[in-house]
């Protein structure tokens, strides 16, 4: 074992450095040669723009008129809890509903909640539990989306495809984040919060008119007497009695709720750490954006000529390091470079895991499977944002920060480095 992970660590450096001669543009964008792909691609990269815009805004706001960390966390928590309650229904019925009538829909429902949100701040009527309360109802209406959303790629490519396509939306959605922060920020700033969720309900259009626009064969649900309960079950039963699928949602349980937990605090971690503003906010958000566009682009260029287990491993091992030197950092220039790394070290630990489920998922079984993948993904970020939040209410935002990353760190040094089975993933 120590051979192998030797190995791995020693070969590295001269197989990137081969990678470079094997690059090509038409390889990283191959999925855009399928139109019904392209015009998702380019209506999401629009809508997911305004929603980074949002997050960034709300997130501030109400730590704004709060000036209170854990409301931080009852707003996470909030538009975390519908998963539990929702998500698992929402995967039964992504696989005997259209897919494409379900994202239309949730959709316009976002786009409404988003213009609601806006009128509240327009006419100073806004209050932390309005936020709290709008946050709780975009979290119903994710639930029916992720899965849907994830079975959905499959509709618009073929199946060689896949890695690529997810890549690719993975690029999407942190070229977005790489922006949409940055953006929200300046126009917080500027113009106040009530034109960043109005941006945002305008930005749902584009999305809305791309998925009407789409030519695809005709959905077929799945035959099926079984009751919904039935059906959930399983889905539930594949993944607990599939090893390899059950080691890469339990990868992103962890990720979620231990590594990536420190999102949640970048708000309070802009004001008290840096003595910043929204604008702060907006690069430090932005800054892992950018990291997660490069890991996205890379997966997306290189993904035929990489072993998926090998790097799924050295991404979980560098991402919770570059986490522990964030949280020792006061200096923003060196906080935005270690925040861009730990972008990188998370997108390759959440677009492998992706792929790899979808890769050993048969069709029958995708809406179920993605929607038990989603539920943990966002099932768990409310807990995440919850306990973050009252213990950095309670011991200031550092140590929660390191005690997160140093648990996800032993997971990483646990699972990947001592299975010889997920390393070997192609």
């Amino acid at each position: 074992m120590d051979q192998d992970i030797n190995g791995t660590s020693t070969q590295l450096l001269p197989r990137l450095l081969a990678l470079g001669k094997k690059f090509s543009w038409k390889q990283t964008f191959y999925a855009l040669k399928y139109p019904n792909y392209r015009l998702w691609f380019w209506g999401q990269l629009i809508s997911v723009f305004g929603s980074w815009m949002q997050m960034t805004a709300q997130a501030f706001l109400i730590y704004e008129i709060t000036r209170s960390p854990a409301y931080l966390g009852y707003a996470g928590f909030a538009a975390g809890l519908p998963t539990w309650l929702f998500m698992l229904y929402g995967g039964v019925v992504a696989d005997r509903i259209p897919r494409r009538r379900i994202l239309i829909l949730t959709q316009t429902v976002m786009m409404l909640l988003a213009f609601v949100l806006a009128a509240l701040v327009f006419l100073h009527l806004v209050q932390p539990w309005h936020i709290i309360w709008l946050a709780f109802c975009s979290g119903i209406v994710n639930a029916f989306d992720a899965p849907a959303r994830q079975a959905f790629v499959m509709e618009m490519i073929e199946p060689e495809a896949l890695t690529n396509a997810i890549a690719l939306n993975s690029a999407m959605f942190n070229s977005a984040q790489a922006l949409g922060p940055a953006a929200g920020g300046i126009i917080y700033a500027s113009l106040g919060p009530a034109w960043c969720f109005t941006i945002n309900g305008l930005s749902f259009i584009a999305v809305i008119i791309a998925l009407a626009l789409m030519k695809l064969k005709p959905f077929e649900p799945r035959p099926t007497e079984n009751s919904v309960i039935e059906d959930l079950k399983d889905g539930i039963r594949y993944v607990i009695n599939h090893r390899t699928i059950r080691l890469l949602v339990l990868t992103v349980a962890m990720t979620t709720l231990f590594g990536r937990a420190f999102i949640t605090l970048l708000p309070a971690w802009a004001v008290q750490i840096l003595h910043g503003d929204a604008r702060t906010n907006g690069f430090l958000q932005t800054a892992t954006g950018i990291g997660a566009l490069i890991g996205a682009l890379f997966i997306a260029s290189f993904s035929h000529h990489l072993s998926r287990g090998k790097l799924l491993s050295l991404g979980a091992l560098f991402y919770p390091i570059s986490i522990i030197l964030f949280a020792l950092s006061r200096f923003l220039p060196l906080s935005l470079v270690l925040l861009l790394i730990s972008g990188i070290g998370v997108i390759i630990i959440y677009n492998l895991c992706n792929s790899l489920v979808q890769i050993q998922t048969p069709e029958k079984m995708r809406g179920r499977v993605m929607s038990i993948y989603s539920f943990v993904f966002f099932g768990l970020m409310p807990f995440a944002a919850l306990w973050i939040g009252a213990a950095a209410n309670h011991f200031g935002e550092k140590l929660p920060i390191m005690v997160s990353a140093f648990v996800f760190l032993i997971y990483s040094v646990a699972i990947f480095f001592f299975n010889s089975q997920l390393r070997k993933l192609r």
